[in-house]
């Protein structure tokens, strides 16, 4: 019998590199959702959550999805201080490696 690896265990057994590109990916997926764009379309990841024409709501509906599919828990204001999914990637970064 075979165990599929949890979103989380797949990151876990990456090399640094490329966790953050799986991150990466992992975020832009959560972020093009609600913003009702395909895999296609381009997402700018320095441009503002806000800019990207979010709301706070949305925002939260995103972070509680990461959390379930990362398996970690974000302090709440953790998209509001890193408005940007670059920044966001990044800060999920350096909570897996903290509990790696």
């Amino acid at each position: 019998m075979t165990h599929a690896l949890s979103t989380r265990e797949h990151l876990d057994s990456l090399p640094a590199v490329e966790r953050v590109e799986e991150l990466e990916g992992l975020v832009v997926d959560q972020f093009k959702r609600p913003l009702f764009l395909t895999g296609c379309d381009e997402l700018d990841l320095s441009t503002s959550f806000f800019d990207l024409g979010l709301t706070s709501l949305r925002l939260m509906e995103i972070q509680r999805s990461l959390e379930a599919e990362l398996e970690l828990t974000l302090d709440t204001t953790a998209l509001f201080n890193r408005p940007t999914i670059e920044e966001l990637v990044l800060h999920l970064d350096a909570l897996l490696g903290e509990r790696a």
